[in-house]
């Protein structure tokens, strides 16, 4: 399972490693280029923006506090510098976050559809 969350994390196919999981920058493939696994099912849902706003936050607002407390910049310069690196970085995690959550429903055998087998 770990192997497949790694492979999810690095945007790749969780069964080979090799296909790309996603076709655009969220949207993951109907199935493996490469061995053919269907991932379209495999619904992420809110989980990845939830992991990116808890990690990114957690991360984030310990530097920003930090650099605050010892830097001394004008009032406008925190309000613009600390939301775009949070924009970046939130843009630069979600993919992975999503990656491991489709590596790891598809790693324990969710469905991770809408399907009558879930129930």
């Amino acid at each position: 399972m770990t192997g497949a969350i790694l492979r999810g994390l690095s945007g790749r196919c969780p069964n080979c490693g090799k296909g790309s999981l996603f076709r655009a920058y969220l949207k993951p493939v109907e199935a493996c280029a490469a061995c053919g696994e269907p991932l379209g099912h495999i619904r992420a849902d809110d989980g990845p923006a939830w992991l990116s706003i808890l990690v990114i936050g957690h991360v984030l607002v310990p530097i920003a506090i930090g650099v605050e407390y010892v830097a001394v910049w004008p009032m406008w310069m925190p309000m613009v510098l600390w939301p775009l690196v949070g924009l970046v970085a939130t843009l630069w995690f979600l993919p992975r976050a999503k990656g491991a959550f489709v590596a790891i429903l598809w790693a324990t055998g969710a469905p991770g559809s809408e399907t009558d087998e879930a129930i």
